[in-house]
């Protein structure tokens, strides 16, 4: 029997600010997409292998998936986001997300993103590394 390795996740420390806290006492419905978009830059935009080398440039997300598991109320320590990649395709690629704590999972989501050619304004392919830093964070079958 083959064992998979355990999905490589990127790990993003992320604090609950009291702005972000609604009327109901915990975090809005739209705040979370603020969460995902900071670790999304954080893994895709601060490459940790190359110093000040941002891997990516110009994406947009085409489509984002969230699922609300269970409220967020305001805390001291921070919450995860764990990011990691599940489908790599020629123009685009997609994350999965989970908002947690060590032991409650928040939020589950989902973001596909195509690569861009700004000056051009249309999608391009994704470059060698590029997909090579994607394989880094790609749940096997």
């Amino acid at each position: 029997m083959v064992q998979k390795s355990p999905v490589r996740r990127h790990i993003f420390p992320r604090m609950v600010r009291f702005a972000d806290i609604d009327s109901q006492g915990h975090v809005n419905n739209v705040r979370f997409f603020d969460y995902l978009e900071d670790a999304r830059l954080g893994m895709l935009h601060i490459d940790p292998y190359k110093a000040g080398d941002a891997p990516f440039k110009g994406l947009v997300v085409s489509r984002h998936e969230i699922d609300y598991r269970r409220p967020l109320t305001f805390r001291a320590d921070p919450v995860t986001v764990e990011t990691w990649v599940t489908e790599v395709r020629p123009v685009r690629f997609t994350l999965e997300y989970e908002i947690r704590d060590a032991d409650e999972v928040f939020v589950t989501a989902r973001s596909v993103l195509v690569a861009y050619d700004v000056d051009r304004g249309a999608p391009r392919r994704l470059e060698d590394d590029e997909l090579a830093y994607l394989q880094r964070y790609l749940a096997g079958e």
